[in-house]
């Protein structure tokens, strides 16, 4: 079992490679088929994977420059790492009893989602872990709730969000399945009713001579560079000693766009393979069920929405974040999200987009960045005597949400 968590189902090329083998296997393929197919899906989601690391290696130096500007100092006990060495065995048999729940679902209830975001399904039970143990839980309770509310979260979520997703990709074939979630749906119901769909950011009018903004990996990069500029002047602990900003500036920009194109090539080359490899699973093992990806798929169809949702929500989310310091709000020192802003926020965008255009893109991030700084401070409060300093870089979104609610639903059991 421990082989199978480890090496499969925390091994997303590994995993979505088996699955669209099995896939061919079943739709009785001709070996060459099988070996091309599985191959082409394990290595799309390597270049997804290759392209998702250069934008967070881009990203994560920002938020550290600004918790060294702030003071945040990140207790040991507080991190995933020093939660993982002691409650790893935990987390691992709620993965795999969760994951058991979840297939029954999909099997015997109307709810057809597979969940196929690898590493989320490590984070989720990670997360109901944690707060089974804030509310003193432990042994066969803390697991089983652990396993329960995985499965809920990657059954339900994903089917939740179908229709807004099927809007923006134009037909049934997926689902998301990411932590945007309640930023995606509070999102999309705020553009769906102030925004016009007839204008989408993708047909921006946009002069000759500044044409080049219609391709992301050229938007980004120049959004990354002022943003580093402007995180540098506020936090010289970005560069080096003796370094260049300028410099530091212009090469995170360009390692953020070409990380923008391996992953939108990833994810070209992964939606051509799993989807029709998938259908032989769907129509023999779970007749009608949808595969349920990462956000990134998502990113392709409106990928001008990701770098306006980015640009907002960071503005947004950081003018709250300095006011909830201000004021002290929480009782915890906020730093801004980058990470949630850019993929979590972007998925909202993106989803805003498909309800109301460019103006829903806007006024549906700005939306879902309220709620996200909202849930970020929460949730850091909650989770105070295990994860708080990892929710302050990855929550504000479905983790700091669900762990919301499973802290609250574990207290009671830890009442009893």
């Amino acid at each position: 079992m421990n082989f199978i968590t480890d090496h499969i189902l925390r091994n997303p090329p590994v995993l979505l490679g088996l699955i669209a083998m099995l896939g061919l296997i079943i739709q009785r393929k001709s070996v060459s088929d099988i070996i091309k197919g599985s191959l082409s899906a394990a290595f799309g989601m390597v270049i997804l994977d290759a392209g998702v690391g250069m934008l967070v290696g881009t990203i994560a130096p920002l938020n550290a420059a600004v918790q060294s500007e702030l003071g945040v100092k990140v207790a040991e006990g507080l991190s995933d790492v020093t939660f993982t060495a002691e409650h790893g065995g935990d987390i691992g048999l709620a993965m795999f009893i969760g994951l058991i729940i979840h297939l029954a679902i999909a099997r015997f209830t109307p709810v057809k989602t597979i969940f196929l975001t690898g590493h989320m399904l490590w984070w989720f039970p990670f997360i109901f872990i944690a707060a089974g143990v804030e509310a003193g839980l432990e042994g066969g309770i803390l697991i089983g709730l652990g396993a329960v509310f995985s499965a809920i979260y990657w059954s339900f979520m994903p089917w939740i969000m179908r229709k807004y997703v099927w809007d923006v990709i134009g037909d049934d074939s997926f689902l998301i399945g990411h932590p945007t979630g309640i930023l995606s749906l509070i999102s999309g119901f705020v553009a769906k009713r102030v925004g016009n769909k007839e204008k989408s950011t993708e047909d921006l009018n946009i002069p000759e001579g500044l044409g080049f903004f219609r391709e992301i990996s050229i938007t980004g990069a120049l959004v990354m560079l002022v943003m580093n500029i402007v995180v540098g002047i506020i936090a010289p602990s970005l560069v080096s000693e003796n370094g260049s900003l300028v410099m530091f500036a212009f090469n995170a920009a360009l390692k953020f766009g070409a990380g923008l194109l391996i992953m939108l090539y990833g994810v070209r080359l992964l939606i051509n393979q799993i989807i029709p490899s998938f259908q032989g699973i769907a129509e023999k093992l779970v007749p009608g069920s949808k595969p349920a990806f990462d956000i990134p798929i998502l990113f392709n169809y409106r990928p001008n929405a990701v770098i306006i949702g980015f640009i907002v929500a960071m503005i947004t989310s950081t003018v709250l974040v300095i006011l909830a310091n201000t004021f002290n709000i929480f009782g915890v020192l906020l730093v801004p999200l980058v990470i949630t802003s850019f993929f979590e926020c972007g998925g909202a965008a993106v989803i805003g987009e498909g309800q109301g255009g460019v103006r829903g893109a806007i006024i549906g991030t700005i939306t879902a960045s309220f709620v996200m700084v909202a849930l970020l401070g929460f949730s850091a409060v909650l989770f105070s005597e295990t994860i708080t300093n990892w929710l302050l870089i990855f929550g504000g979104n479905d983790l700091s949400l669900w762990g919301i609610i499973s802290r609250g639903i574990a207290s009671l059991f830890g009442g009893l």
